[in-house]
């Protein structure tokens, strides 16, 4: 049977997010037709994925909808697998990867990106220093492919803050903020307020996303198959989800 797909988001108290997820959720069920896909929220929304993953038969497969590690990778999400299946496999986090940057280049064009404005790449932070280092990764990819400096600024925890970088870079030029958010609530509420120019809209329902979650589907699948002659056993779904290397970041 092939593995079922559990999205799991973190979850949002915003009805516009909560749309915005179930229409990611529409847009990886059409890239892959007949394949089981079910939404699932960490905390706040409805259902939680401790409701869904007992509820769904057969092999699944967990793709957190998160855009760099942190606490609710590393630790929340491997004690609700923990307690609700533990034989889930547990596929890695979405960013950084190519795919978000062209998405991300995208809605700034859409936002009114002009040729001159300065680029600050808005994530909602974290107090997890390799969460932020993946927020970082993804602003250079940003830079790399507007070709100018993009600077990575924080709504919550992580320096510099969004006010910060947007009063430095002000000074100079416009500002445009490319939302590091899959979609609206409360952190990219605080990216519109931090004064920018220009803000994008959240990653949301893009084909590039969803193809993204398949990528991470297909590489969770990858990490377990066994040698020639041997049978594939789920391991732990714990360490998939604490480990970077059970998905590649290109």
């Amino acid at each position: 049977m092939t593995p079922a797909l559990i999205l799991a988001a973190h979850g949002t108290r915003s009805a516009a997010g909560q749309r915005t997820l179930a229409a990611l959720a529409q847009t990886v069920r059409r890239a892959r037709p007949g394949r089981r896909v079910a939404l699932s929220h960490l905390e706040i929304s409805a259902p939680l994925l401790a409701e869904v993953l007992p509820a769904v038969p057969g092999p699944v497969v967990v793709v957190p909808l998160l855009l760099a590690g942190g606490y609710h990778v590393h630790i929340d999400l491997p004690a609700v697998i923990a307690r609700s299946r533990a034989d889930a496999v547990v596929a890695g986090w979405l960013g950084p990867h190519r795919l978000l940057t062209s998405a991300l280049v995208r809605k700034l064009a859409r936002a009114g990106l002009r040729a001159d404005d300065a680029v600050v790449l808005g994530a909602a932070g974290s107090s997890d220093a390799a969460a932020l280092a993946d927020v970082r990764a993804a602003a250079h990819r940003l830079a790399v492919r507007l070709a100018r400096p993009v600077t990575a600024a924080f709504a919550s925890s992580g320096a510099p803050s969004l006010e910060e970088a947007v009063d430095r870079l002000g000074a100079a030029a416009g500002v445009a903020i490319a939302s590091y958010v899959l979609a609206p609530g409360f952190f990219h509420d605080r990216l519109t307020a931090a004064g920018a120019g220009a803000v994008s809209e959240p990653l949301g329902a893009d084909p590039d996303v969803a193809a993204l979650v398949w990528r991470r589907y297909d590489e969770a699948l990858g990490s377990r198959r066994a040698p020639a002659g041997h049978s594939v056993t789920a391991a732990p779904a714990l360490r998939h989800a604490t480990r970077r290397g059970a998905r590649s970041v290109r």
